[in-house]
């Protein structure tokens, strides 16, 4: 069935693209993986409905919530391929098409919200937007996604060592994976669709995830600990494949980048009150929030940026970043 859903969004999109005429409407066919309810979405909801009054209906976006066209890692592909427009992902999947991404994914890099705005923001994060365009994906925006922390089911994590003979789903992220080894977990790539079922199984003992994303995946069903070390701030990112903004016109790229930068501001105040909301909620419905010393977590962590001195483009990236007001 998603061969045939992808196959679908496949024709369609280039069914519209492959109109010339500047007057023509073009719609543009965004797919990511997130539910409907999250904050994300609604700013992307948002956002086509202020690219449509820009452009007086001239450039629209239809969006297809909850992995219809695929996986973040499918939609990426398929960016890549001019078979999908547009996409959003977790910086910690993009690493593996566009390298420099990963330094965003070092654990502990940012020393709060406020300093990651300043980054992503800057002309770091513009840089790294640009990096990806060798690969065909050009980044439009960072979204906020907050700070993941642990969840679990059998114990709660106050310390690294808690982590030890723990099975800790994480994305498919070489980033992400080292990180959860070097705290002394077993990290296990399982796709974000998969994750309660596995969770329910036994598969993983646990996972790691921003407030909202624990709360709407209902993960706190089962798994009722949830440490908030807060060890990485992942953005999500939005993307256009080049081969879509290639056939847009000078016009139509300064509407779509109008409202992207309109739908950012207004998902980070959604995102803000999204986080309040889910640890209530989940609070609520009976899980522990565990606030831990971060210090022991940030010192076992410490080898990862020691690996990357000998990295003449890593390393005075990572500088920069810390180094930032």
């Amino acid at each position: 069935m998603k061969f045939h859903r992808i196959y679908f969004g496949l024709v369609t999109a280039l069914v519209v693209l492959s109109c010339s005429d500047e007057n023509a409407v073009k719609t543009l066919h965004l797919g990511h993986g997130l539910d409907v309810s999250h904050s994300v979405h609604k700013a992307m909801v948002s956002m086509a409905e202020d690219l449509a009054e820009r452009s007086g209906g001239r450039l629209k976006l239809e969006i297809y919530p909850s992995q219809q066209l695929g996986t973040e890692r499918e939609c990426l592909e398929l960016l890549q391929i001019g078979s999908l427009d547009m996409t959003k992902v977790s910086v910690g999947v993009l690493e593996n098409f566009a390298p420099k991404m990963k330094v965003l994914g070092l654990p502990f890099l940012f020393r709060d919200r406020q300093h990651s705005f300043n980054v992503l923001d800057g002309p770091i994060g513009e840089m790294l937007l640009k990096d990806g365009e060798k690969y065909w994906l050009k980044g439009l925006g960072y979204y906020d996604a907050g700070s993941r922390s642990f969840y679990t089911m059998n114990k709660p994590i106050l310390k690294p060592s808690d982590l030890e003979g723990e099975k800790i789903r994480v994305m498919e992220s070489a980033t992400a994976v080292n990180m959860v080894k070097a705290l002394g977990g077993s990290p296990t790539p399982i796709s974000w669709g998969e994750l309660y079922t596995s969770l329910q199984q036994g598969v993983v003992d646990g996972a790691e995830n921003n407030p909202p994303s624990f709360y709407l995946s209902r993960h706190y069903e089962v798994c009722k600990y949830y440490s908030l070390d807060e060890h990485t701030v992942l953005p999500d990112v939005l993307l256009i494949g080049t081969y879509a903004w290639e056939k847009l016109t000078e016009q139509e790229r300064e509407w779509l980048n109008a409202s992207v930068e309109k739908s950012i501001k207004y998902q980070r105040k959604l995102w803000a009150e999204a986080e309040t909301e889910a640890l209530r909620e989940v609070e609520k419905a009976g899980v522990e929030i565990i606030r831990p010393d971060k210090t022991p977590f940030v010192e076992k962590v410490s080898e990862i940026f020691e690996s990357y001195k000998d990295d003449v483009e890593m390393y005075p990236l990572i500088k920069q970043i810390q180094e930032t007001n």
